[in-house]
């Protein structure tokens, strides 16, 4: 008995992780953005995180994906612009998390490589 029950428990697993697979909903995975606007929404949840840093100027330009958690993950491609005379604007990942209780913090910023994405 214990060993039937142990297949059936096996089986639906299996068939719970192919699904999940096929979906493309495994928690935990990043999903590109469907549509990579900076609607409203998403410009206000930016504009949350973002608030109190100072020193560089974020202009988000497009919404790359988001990654569910315990919350959810955001990725933005923003310009960034060092707020001094003559500074040349760069191209940074913006990270943000979004708690459950709603919550936005900066997870990380880093540099944007266009080099990584050539092939050679």
């Amino acid at each position: 008995m214990k060993k039937l029950l142990a297949i059936i428990l096996t089986a639906l697993f299996a068939l719970t992780a192919v699904s999940a697979l096929a979906d493309g909903a495994l928690m935990g995975g990043w999903a590109p953005a469907e549509d990579f606007a900076v609607t409203e929404e998403r410009q206000q949840l930016f504009d949350t995180a973002m608030e109190g840093l100072l020193g560089v100027n974020y202009v988000p330009v497009a919404y790359l994906g988001s990654q569910v958690v315990a919350g959810t993950n955001h990725c933005f491609l923003c310009q960034a612009t060092v707020v001094a005379p003559g500074a040349q604007p760069q191209w940074k990942l913006v990270y943000l998390y979004q708690a459950l209780d709603g919550t936005v913090t900066v997870l990380s910023i880093s540099d944007f490589d266009f080099g990584a994405l050539c092939i050679y």
